[in-house]
């Protein structure tokens, strides 16, 4: 799950006749199977110790960007263990890409929130349903390096997410959205995470998308991104499992 590095307008563009819309939801009762499901068997049964650090770091309202660090498949069931209906009374929205979007697993996910993205060729209107779920309220999980990285570092951001952020917040100026990202610190121990394993997360400050408003999305996209990758790599760096 994660966010390509867009070089899509920075203004809202209305969908194309010809292109397809895009649409996500959460069902109700798969939600209130599957995450309890994985809280209470799947990720005891599997992992030996899992600790969450920060929850209190999380906006209980309002649009927020989760912004995680990716290091398993097994992501998709531990962001929501540590941020998700149980803890803050909110459906976690994720982008997808289309690669993941395959048999029963695509079924699952656009019944669990998701919806795809295609990193070569991202459309105006999956961008654009991202910034109508920010414009709702929703808390959007985006994983902002980009892929998978099965390691204990901090890789690159993509500049897509705060190109997204930004492009929300201004677009309707006059509704002082506040959209907030936070970082969040996903550590496995072994590494490439197998049965017995160690989970340690780490949600850091939220950054207010309104303090880099000033001037244009283009411009302001870069330090946005910078700071969240510095908050990344502190509350990454913290003390060790």
């Amino acid at each position: 799950m994660l966010i390509l590095d867009s070089n899509q307008s920075s203004t809202v563009m209305p969908i194309p006749a010809k292109e397809t819309q895009v649409n996500s939801h959460v069902s109700p009762w798969l939600a209130s199977l599957v995450y309890p499901l994985g809280r209470y068997l799947i990720l005891p049964f599997y992992f030996k110790t899992l600790e969450v650090i920060g929850q209190e770091n999380l906006p209980q309202q309002g649009p927020v960007i989760l912004a995680p660090t990716h290091r398993s498949r097994w992501d998709a069931l531990i962001v929501p263990f540590a941020t998700g209906r149980h803890v803050t009374g909110r459906d976690l929205r994720f982008m997808v890409t289309v690669d993941e979007m395959q048999g029963i697993q695509e079924w699952f996910i656009r019944r669990l929130g998701g919806f795809a993205v295609d990193q070569k060729h991202p459309t105006i209107a999956t961008l654009r349903h991202g910034v109508e779920l920010l414009h709702q309220g929703e808390m959007l999980v985006i994983f902002p390096e980009g892929n998978i990285f099965q390691d204990h570092q901090v890789h690159p951001l993509k500049i897509g997410l705060a190109r997204l952020a930004l492009q929300a917040e201004t677009s309707y100026a006059n509704l002082g959205l506040g959209i907030k990202i936070v970082p969040i610190s996903i550590h496995y121990d072994p590494i490439i995470p197998q049965r017995g394993a160690d989970v340690k997360v780490r949600i850091g400050s939220a950054l207010s998308v309104p303090d880099y408003c000033q001037g244009s999305v283009k411009k302001n996209a870069q330090p946005l991104i910078q700071d969240l990758e510095l908050a990344l790599k502190k509350i990454d760096q913290s003390e060790p499992l």
